[in-house]
């Protein structure tokens, strides 16, 4: 019977995507990109995959509840278990997928290297990390009241779901058990074998005594759900914010001060023009033109001996006329 189906994923994936078109981020930023991406993607596909085995198996059992994608926290520690079946006697069944399509080698210490074409490298034992997973979840269980009604505290039967196309290279049985690390569509007939393993006089007796109904444990699996905690999709390592744009230094300009209007009677002061000549505190009104009798307006010689003087100019200047007076004599036309 199945209670609970994997978790959508779909915003994580939309995020790492999104990330990858970002411009911000430095060359080890997109290294860790592209891994987590394509591990999240062969996770999802791997746990559909063995997902589909299992619920095909148990779909119409009645002694079996199946359980995928569960995260539980227990006392600051995580169990992040990516199946679970919880059987009416035997115990609870764990199953680690890993979704690798080449070659799987385990020595008979025990640890697992993985090899894509010449590529090889060492992964983490999917049994010892199932194993801390049983551990927390045990704590689990006890705080929520569910275990065996006689005997020692709930069974746990690890098993390792590879692809259906890996290679597995296995030690002797006698350094190492690997019995139970399995491609994904092998397991109906290793269920079967285990079932004949376990079914000893002393575990049928075992088996009888902690026999539980099938709504006992489906009460058990929705307690269980209760206690899911999915990690947040969003989140991301520190290392992994983006660094704010480059933005250039603002230079400051110093203000140019410009020159008084023509009908501005102030005086020009050396900070407005340094090389301009102080003019006479004693000019009142502006005379007229000597040559065509308009009003006159203060200039500032730009060539010739007397740059930088002021002196009046003609206001009809732009049309034509070029009749000046100096400042010291403005009765005196020039």
């Amino acid at each position: 019977m199945l209670l609970k189906t994997a978790d959508d994923k779909s915003k994580r994936l939309a995020l790492l995507e999104e990330l990858q078109r970002s411009t911000l981020l430095s060359a080890s930023q997109q290294k860790w990109l592209r891994e987590e991406l394509t591990r999240l993607r062969k996770g999802i596909q791997g746990e559909k995959d063995s997902a589909y085995y299992l619920d095909q198996y148990f779909r119409n059992g009645s002694n079996h509840v199946v359980l995928h994608d569960l995260r539980f926290v227990v006392d600051g520690d995580v169990a992040q278990i990516d199946h679970m079946v919880i059987n009416r006697g035997f115990g609870i069944y764990l199953f680690e997928t890993k979704n690798y399509s080449g070659d799987l080698a385990i020595n008979e210490h025990g640890e697992f290297t993985a090899q894509y074409d010449d590529v090889r490298f060492g992964i983490p034992s999917p049994i010892e990390q199932s194993e801390r997973h049983a551990r927390i979840l045990q704590r689990l269980l006890k705080q929520l009241g569910i275990g065996n009604r006689i005997g020692s505290e709930m069974s746990f039967f690890h098993v390792v779901l590879l692809h259906p196309k890996s290679i597995i290279k296995r030690p002797a049985p006698k350094t190492f058990d690997t019995t139970n690390v399995i491609k994904a569509d092998q397991f109906p007939s290793w269920h079967k074998q285990f079932v004949d393993k376990e079914g000893t006089f002393g575990e049928t007796l075992k088996l009888m005594a902690n026999l539980r109904g099938l709504d006992t444990i489906q009460d058990w699996a929705k307690k269980l759900v209760r206690q899911h905690r999915p990690a947040d999709l969003l989140a991301l390592p520190d290392f992994m914010q983006p660094k704010p744009a480059q933005v250039a230094p603002v230079v400051r300009v110093p203000e140019i001060q410009p020159l008084p209007p023509a009908s501005d009677q102030r005086k020009l002061t050396p900070s407005a023009s340094p090389s301009v000549t102080k003019p006479s505190a004693s000019i009142a009104a502006e005379p007229s033109c000597p040559r065509c009798g308009k009003a006159m307006v203060q200039r500032v010689a730009k060539r010739g001996a007397k740059s930088g003087n002021v002196f009046w100019g003609c206001s009809g200047f732009t049309a034509g006329c070029r009749g000046t007076r100096e400042i010291e004599n403005v009765g005196s036309p020039n």
